[in-house]
């Protein structure tokens, strides 16, 4: 009898426990972070308008590259499509030319 209630004692002594831990386990917070990508607009022009400075600007950087297309923004920034051998590549530069990374 004595084993019998000493048993029960353990087993409900072991509940009481599992029970303490399940309340003080708490979910860890889900953080969620959003990204949001602001597109610059270009609107293309003409080769021809593009500033000499931007011009001689990429000539010095890229020796051999064409200008295949060019763009501005509002805040006078240029996109240039280039082709140096068979390579494309688009650089970024601003009004005095100095080139900017994207």
């Amino acid at each position: 009898m004595k084993k019998l209630i000493l048993s029960a004692a353990i087993l409900l002594g072991g509940f009481t426990a599992f029970a303490q831990t399940a309340e003080q386990t708490s979910v860890p917070s889900k953080t969620v972070t959003t990204t949001q990508t602001v597109e610059e607009k270009y609107k293309e022009i003409k080769i021809e308008d593009v500033p000499s400075s931007v011009i001689l600007a990429e000539k010095t950087a890229q020796p051999g590259a064409v200008i295949e297309k060019a763009y501005i923004n509002e805040k006078k920034e240029y996109k240039l499509d280039i082709k140096v051998d068979n390579q494309k590549a688009t650089v970024y530069t601003d009004a005095a030319g100095n080139l900017k990374n994207k």
